[in-house]
């Protein structure tokens, strides 16, 4: 018969809590900052990348994605693989409309 061995929880410290705490609040001030100043085009895109880097921070932290199993971050990357190419979709046909043709 098959023993089964259970996973192990990883902890983590507080202090790594405090870590992403305190550079959420630098991220979240720095994208306030960011809205003031003029950028031409790059200001959505400076948003969306301290966006991104915020909504990193959640998933391996916050939700334990770091230290899970590889089956959870394959099913991670799986469901970000969707989404991206759901959005890629949708901007091709955004992109291939008939502008003023209406």
């Amino acid at each position: 018969m098959s023993e089964h061995k259970e996973q192990e929880h990883h902890i983590v410290s507080p202090k790594v809590y405090l870590g992403i705490f305190i550079a959420l609040l630098v991220l979240t001030t720095l994208t306030v900052l960011a809205s003031y100043v003029e950028m031409g085009v790059f200001n959505p895109i400076v948003a969306l990348a301290i966006a991104v880097l915020k909504a990193v921070l959640v998933v391996l932290f916050f939700m334990h994605v770091k230290y899970s199993t590889k089956l959870t971050k394959l099913t991670v990357g799986a469901g970000l693989f969707t989404f991206l190419v759901l959005i890629g979709m949708t901007l091709t046909d955004y992109i291939t409309r008939a502008w003023g043709r209406w």
